[in-house]
C-alpha cells in the first residue's frame, strides 16, 4: 500500500530517511553526484536555512509497505510572488522509483499543499537557493553530473512530470567548450582590449583566498542586481546573499573568480570552479576524515573547470564587459596549465545575449534541464 507521509522537520528519524533516499536510488549510478550530507540535511533545517526567513515549505515522503519510493518538497517563494505580481508554488527535491503511481501521489500532495495556500501554478524543479540546480534534465543523461550545482536524474523523470500534464517553463543549458576556445577569438580579444584602453571598465584579480572572501558582501550584492530581468529572480534576503556567498566559495579558487569594476563598483562577474565531482562521489557524502582532504586535492587535479554564474549589471550591458570577462578568464585557464575542458552550467535559455556568446566561443550544448509548470 502506499501513502505519502508529511515531514516533521522537528523528528531526526523522518529528516533522515527524506534526505538518504537519493543516496539509495543512485547507489549504482555512475553519473550521480552526491551533495555533502551537511548540505542534504540544511533545506529541512527550518532554523538555520535562510529560506525559511521569508517564505515556507513543506516535505513530503511516498513510502510502500515501510520502504520509501519517492519524495518532494513544496514551497511558497514570498518574494519572488511579491516582487512578479504572481501566486506560483514550487516544487524541488523530487525524487521516484520508476512508477507513474508514486510520481502522482507525490504530487498531488503538493498540489492540494499549494492550492490550500491560494496559489494558482506549480513549477519545479527550483529549490530554495539559487544554487540548488534547476529543472529536470532531458538531455545528457551520460554525463556525468557537474558537483551540485546541477541536478541529475534518470531519463524516465520527463516522462513521470510529463504524464501528470506538467508544461515546459524554461530550460537551462549547459555548454561543453573544446581547449581550442581557451584561446579567445581575435574579435573578442579587441573588443576587451579596446575596453581597458577606454579605462571606464577594469578586472579586480584577488591575491588571496582571505582577500576574496572579504569582497563576498560586495559580490553578493552585484550578483542579485545583474539578475533583475532573469526568469528565476527575486530580491535577496541578507541571509539569501550569505548562503549563495558560502555556496561560492566552498570549493573557489581565488585566480578563477573575476569581478569587473566601473571605478570603485562591481558592475560585473564569472565565477568558475575546479569540478571536484570525482572527491564528491568518493566522499559519499562525509567530508570527514578522508573527504575534505580528497577535496583539497582534486581541485589541483581536476582537468575541469565550471563556469557557473555570469552576469553584468544591465546598465552596462552593450558596453563590451562580456568580451572582457571571456578575455581575461580565458587568460588565466592557459596560464593554469592545468584544465582541459570548460563547462558552463546551466544558461538559462532566456539570456539570449550570453546564449550568443557561448556560439561565438564554439560551446556546444550537450546537457538540457527543463523547468515545469502546471495550472492547479
Amino acid at each position: 500500500m502506499l501513502v505519502i507521509e508529511q515531514i516533521d522537520t522537528s523528528n531526526k528519524d523522518q529528516v533522515r530517511r527524506f534526505v538518504e533516499f537519493p543516496y539509495r536510488l543512485y547507489r549504482d549510478c555512475a553519473q550521480w553526484v552526491p551533495p555533502l550530507f551537511v548540505d542534504a540535511y540544511l533545506p529541512l533545517n527550518r532554523k538555520k536555512h535562510p529560506f525559511f526567513e521569508h517564505s515556507e515549505a513543506d516535505f513530503f515522503l511516498a513510502v510502500r509497505d515501510g520502504e520509501v519510493v519517492g519524495r518532494i518538497c513544496g514551497g511558497i517563494n514570498k518574494p519572488f510572488n511579491k516582487y512578479h505580481g504572481t501566486k506560483k508554488a514550487q516544487f524541488a527535491f523530487f525524487e521516484s522509483v520508476d512508477d507513474p503511481s508514486v510520481a502522482d501521489a507525490l504530487f498531488a500532495s503538493v498540489l492540494d499543499w499549494a492550492r490550500a495556500r491560494g496559489m494558482d501554478t506549480l513549477i519545479g524543479p527550483k529549490g530554495l537557493s539559487p544554487f540548488d540546480g534547476y529543472g529536470i534534465q532531458v538531455q545528457g543523461f551520460e554525463q556525468r553530473q557537474m558537483m551540485t550545482m546541477m541536478n541529475y536524474n534518470f531519463d524516465y523523470y520527463p516522462k513521470l512530470v510529463e504524464a501528470l500534464g506538467f508544461e515546459k517553463e524554461v530550460d537551462f543549458v549547459s555548454c561543453y567548450l573544446p581547449t581550442e576556445s581557451f584561446k579567445i577569438p581575435e574579435r573578442v580579444e579587441r573588443i576587451a582590449k579596446r575596453v581597458l584602453e577606454r579605462g571606464s571598465l577594469w578586472v579586480k584579480r584577488f591575491k588571496s583566498k582571505r582577500e576574496l572572501v572579504s569582497w563576498a558582501p560586495r559580490i553578493g550584492a552585484a550578483y542579485n542586481k545583474a539578475f533583475i530581468h532573469n526568469w528565476e529572480y527575486y530580491p535577496f534576503s541578507p541571509g539569501d546573499i550569505q548562503y549563495a556567498v558560502d555556496n561560492i566559495f566552498l570549493v573557489a579558487d581565488h585566480r578563477l573568480i573575476k569581478v569587473i569594476l566601473h571605478e570603485e563598483e562591481i558592475v560585473g562577474f564569472l565565477f568558475a570552479f575546479p569540478d571536484v565531482s570525482a572527491a564528491l562521489q568518493r566522499a559519499r557524502g562525509r567530508l570527514l576524515p578522508f573527504g575534505l582532504p580528497d577535496l583539497l586535492l582534486e581541485m589541483r587535479r581536476t582537468k575541469t573547470v565550471s563556469g557557473n554564474g555570469m552576469g553584468i549589471l544591465p546598465e552596462f550591458q552593450g558596453q563590451g564587459g562580456n568580451a572582457l570577462l571571456y578575455y581575461e578568464m580565458g587568460k588565466t585557464l592557459l596560464d593554469f596549465g592545468q584544465f582541459e575542458h570548460v563547462e558552463m552550467t546551466q544558461v538559462a535559455e532566456t539570456t539570449e545575449q550570453m546564449r550568443a556568446d557561448l556560439k561565438n566561443l564554439n560551446g556546444v550544448e550537450y546537457k538540457n534541464h527543463r523547468v515545469y509548470r502546471r495550472k492547479i
